[in-house]
């Protein structure tokens, strides 16, 4: 079972969220918060996987909490589940850029809606659970779901996806929106053109009069011919690329002569581009013969870290090229190093024994904390970017933000338990 902090004060809401959480099995057992203070202190020291935020509660101040998660990289890797009464939702919209927003829900749709989005979150738990030893030893992930017509489906993996891809450092901010826009464009036209067969004159007349095309999605949804179809959602991510498919029981369509419009011709204010939205986006954008199931990729960047966290930004960088020794086995340990580009190949006793990437966060931290010597080697593998951070510069931010004290232990754990493992399967 997973801890979920819910911060809100809301007795109402609270009661739901507990029962929708035992309905769907006790993954999740959720954690109520009623100050801004306590639940601070748990994100903190618990870094939870997953935050429900009641972002209409009155007696607490909500926006001061998302601004300070924001703001530690470390504590952002939480997706949070915002809940808002729909004459917060302007307020709150300009404080959510850049969070790492699985669902916003408003509080009237909120039993249906958070359902929903925890079915997803169960279904694809090792998206969520990033933070497991799961993800160093996996490699690939890969998940499918099959979603009924309604949209609301369709933005929380829009959000889910691009959010994991990000925070894993697989791809960068610019990345992130690209794919985000990708996602939500193939899903909706799976669910709008496809399973609901809305024409484009029949949207445009809907959009002229009415103003918001979910509402004739859900009427149509509603005709029994309609109401059966699926959506059948893919994905496969691999270190080096992610692959993605949408495929809908609609009819399909002659989707040759849009994929293959000029991409400089893309228009983001009309509404029919969004084949070429996406095209222009992603890489290998490609369609079955009948048009009712696409595929597209993306390739990711390498050995890259998106996030320096804000107490180290002031540090001392420094640059290797490749071959070059960061430090060797045996030398006086003055520094830990953060790393924030490049691979580095880790030796002991002149063999190899690990490797290590942005995603392992930090650098020759075991003799640091020991106050020992180097325990090996480490040299760079292709240009490498790491920031040095003096022990007395680390003991003044632990003073100051303890909280970063029990991640770097975390931390240290998971690394042993990834080397016990790797040393395990030698042997085997």
């Amino acid at each position: 079972m997973r801890k979920m902090p819910v911060i809100s004060s809301d007795s109402e809401l609270n009661d739901r969220v507990q029962r929708i959480c035992r309905k769907l099995g006790d993954v999740f057992t959720p954690v109520f918060f009623g100050s801004m203070d306590e639940a601070l202190e748990y994100l903190m020291y618990e870094l939870p996987d997953v935050n429900l935020v009641n972002f209409s509660d009155p007696t607490i101040d909500t926006i001061e909490i998302l601004e300070k998660i924001k703001a530690d990289p470390w504590l952002h890797y939480g997706g949070i589940i915002a809940v808002h009464n729909r004459l917060d939702l302007k307020a709150l919209e300009e404080h959510l850029p850049d969070s790492n927003v699985i669902s916003v829900i408003p509080r009237g749709e909120f039993v249906s809606s958070f359902f929903r989005v925890l079915r997803i979150l169960v279904q694809n738990r090792r998206i969520i659970f990033q933070r497991d030893l799961q993800s160093y030893l996996l490699g690939n992930i890969s998940g499918s779901f099959v979603m009924d017509n309604d949209p609301y489906n369709i933005k929380t993996y829009a959000n889910l996806i691009s959010n994991y891809l990000y925070n894993s450092n697989y791809i960068n901010r610019d990345k992130r929106d690209r794919l985000h826009v990708a996602l939500f464009e193939m899903l909706m036209n799976a669910v709008e053109h496809g399973n609901c067969n809305i024409s484009y004159d029949e949207k445009t007349d809907w959009l002229e009069k009415h103003g918001d095309i979910l509402d004739l999605i859900r009427i149509k949804s509603r005709e029994p011919g309609i109401r059966e179809k699926r959506v059948y959602f893919s994905y496969r991510i691999t270190p080096e690329r992610s692959y993605f498919s949408v495929r809908d029981q609609g009819q399909g369509f002659a989707w040759q002569s849009r994929l293959n419009a000029d991409p400089s011709e893309v228009n983001l204010a009309l509404h029919g581009h969004g084949i070429q939205m996406t095209n222009y986006y992603i890489e290998n954008l490609g369609y079955n013969a009948s048009g009712n199931e696409v595929r597209f990729e993306l390739s990711h960047q390498a050995n890259e870290t998106n996030l320096v966290p804000g107490i180290f930004e002031d540090q001392a960088e420094r640059v290797f090229q490749d071959g070059e020794i960061v430090f060797k086995e045996g030398e006086e340990s003055n520094y830990l190093y953060y790393i924030v580009s490049g691979s580095f190949e880790i030796q002991s006793g002149g063999k190899l024994i690990s490797s290590l990437t942005p995603d392992d966060m930090f650098l020759g931290e075991m003799s640091f904390l020991l106050n020992d010597r180097r325990s090996a080697t480490v040299i760079s593998r292709g240009r490498s970017v790491l920031m040095m951070i003096p022990k007395k510069s680390f003991v003044n931010v632990i003073k100051s933000q303890p909280h970063y004290g029990v991640f770097l232990a975390r931390l240290l754990a998971q690394r042993l338990s990834k080397l016990n493992a790797t040393v395990a399967t030698l042997k085997g």
